[in-house]
C-alpha cells in the first residue's frame, strides 16, 4: 500500500495520524536525521552555500571537488575518481562511454537501471537470468568476434545474494578480457574496510579493467554519485561535453562526507550492532534473502508485508523500476534504530514465521 508522509522517514513514520516503526528506504546509517551530521552539513551549507550550478570547467575551481575526489579515491582503492550530481547520472555517464561497436555489452542477474543505455532499454535489452547463461554467451562472443571488447555491467549487491560478499558468478567469467562496470550503490560507505565498498574485492579477481559507479547517497547520506577507475578512464569521461556541461554536485554535499568521517565510523559499528541483534533474535532467517554484513533482508511474501503494517511497522515493498517490474519487498535495518526498535520487530517476525 502506498502512503504519503510529511517529514522525512526515519526509524518511525506518521500515517494518518498514527506512528509506525519504519524498516525500510537507503538510509543505512541514518545519517539524515543524526544531529552530529545535519550539524556538520549546515556548517558546510554555509560556507559552500545551496547549490553550485556552474561547470567543473569552469574558470572558477573550488577546491573541495578535487579533495574530496582524492579521499574517495584513497577509500575505495582506486586510481582516480570523478564526482556526480547523483548515482543514476553516474551509471548512465559510464554506460555512455561504450555506446559504440568497439565493444559489446551484457548485463549479469539483477542489473539496476542506471547501468543500461537508454536506447538499449527501448529495445528491451536484458540481463542474464543467470550467471551460467552470460557465462556462456561472453565466451561464445570471445571465440566469434575478435574485435568488439565484452563489457559486463552488474550490480555489486543486488539483494539476491548472488554477487557480494563471493562473487562466485562472476569469477566463472573470463574475467582477464572483460570490463567490468560495477554500480556499488547500496555497498559503499557500509560494507568493505571503513564503507570502501566492493572496489578491492572485485580487483582482486583480475579483470581486463574495473570501473564502479555508484551513488553516495546511501552510504554517506548526502545527494552526489562517484565513478571510480583508472586515471586515463576518469580523465576520459572528465574530458568530454556530458562531464562539461553537467553541474556538479553540490560542494557542501561533497565536503561533509569528509567532515563526517568520525560520525561515519560511530554509525557503521551501531548498524553492525544492529544488524547482529535482529539475527539474534529473529527465529527464522530462511525466508529472506540476505548478505553477510548488510541490512537489507528481502523476501516475497505480500501477506507479510500486511502483516507488518497491521502491527505498526512498514517496510520497503513497491514494484521497482516501473509498475511491470516484480514487486521488491525488503526489511531494512539502519544505525538509527534502537535496540527497543529491533526487539519489537523480531517478536513480530516470530509470532509470524
Amino acid at each position: 500500500m502506498k502512503h504519503t508522509v510529511t517529514t522525512f522517514p526515519g526509524r518511525e513514520i506518521k500515517i494518518e495520524d498514527k506512528n509506525y516503526l519504519y524498516f525500510g528506504g537507503t538510509a543505512y546509517l541514518g545519517l539524515q536525521t543524526d544531529r552530529n551530521f545535519q550539524d556538520i552539513y549546515i556548517q558546510n551549507i554555509l560556507k559552500y552555500g545551496t547549490n553550485y550550478g556552474a561547470s567543473r570547467k569552469s574558470n572558477i575551481q573550488i577546491a573541495i571537488f578535487d579533495k574530496a575526489e582524492n579521499y574517495l579515491a584513497n577509500l575505495v582503492g582506486s586510481e582516480s575518481c570523478t564526482t556526480m550530481s547523483s548515482g543514476y547520472l553516474a551509471g548512465q555517464f559510464v554506460t555512455q562511454a561504450f555506446a559504440n561497436k568497439t565493444y559489446k555489452l551484457f548485463y549479469a542477474p539483477n542489473t539496476h537501471s542506471a547501468l543500461y543505455q537508454t536506447k538499449q532499454k527501448s529495445k528491451k535489452a536484458s540481463s542474464y537470468v543467470t550467471f551460467s547463461s552470460l557465462n556462456f554467451a561472453v565466451r561464445h562472443h570471445l571465440e566469434k568476434n575478435k574485435k568488439a571488447i565484452p563489457v559486463i555491467f552488474l550490480d555489486a549487491i543486488d539483494f539476491s545474494g548472488v554477487n557480494y560478499p563471493n562473487f562466485e558468478g562472476l569469477a566463472q567469467l573470463p574475467l582477464s578480457q572483460l570490463i567490468l562496470v560495477v554500480d556499488d550503490s547500496h555497498g559503499i560507505g557500509i560494507v568493505g574496510e571503513n564503507g570502501s565498498g566492493v572496489f578491492k574485492k572485485i580487483a582482486s579477481l583480475n579483470p581486463k579493467e574495473l570501473i564502479v559507479s555508484c551513488s553516495l547517497g546511501k552510504g554517506f547520506g548526502v545527494q552526489s554519485g562517484a565513478i571510480f577507475g583508472t586515471s586515463e578512464r576518469i580523465t576520459n569521461l572528465t574530458e568530454t561535453e556530458f562531464y562539461g556541461g553537467a553541474s556538479p554536485a553540490s560542494p557542501a554535499n561533497i565536503a561533509s562526507i569528509i567532515d563526517g568521517q568520525e560520525v561515519f565510523t560511530i554509525k557503521r559499528k551501531q548498524l553492525q550492532e544492529n544488524i547482529e541483534l535482529f539475527l539474534k533474535h529473529v527465529t527464522v532467517t530462511r525466508k529472506f534473502h540476505f548478505m553477510n554484513g548488510h541490512p537489507a533482508f528481502s523476501f516475497q511474501d505480500e501477506e507479510l508485508t500486511a502483516y507488518l503494517e497491521q502491527h505498526h511497522i512498514i517496510v520497503t515493498s513497491f514494484r521497482y523500476p516501473n509498475k511491470d517490474s516484480k514487486l521488491m519487498s525488503r526489511i531494512v535495518i539502519s544505525a538509527a534504530h534502537t535496540k527497543d526498535d529491533i526487539l519489537e520487530l523480531s517478536n513480530v517476525l516470530n509470532k509470524y514465521l
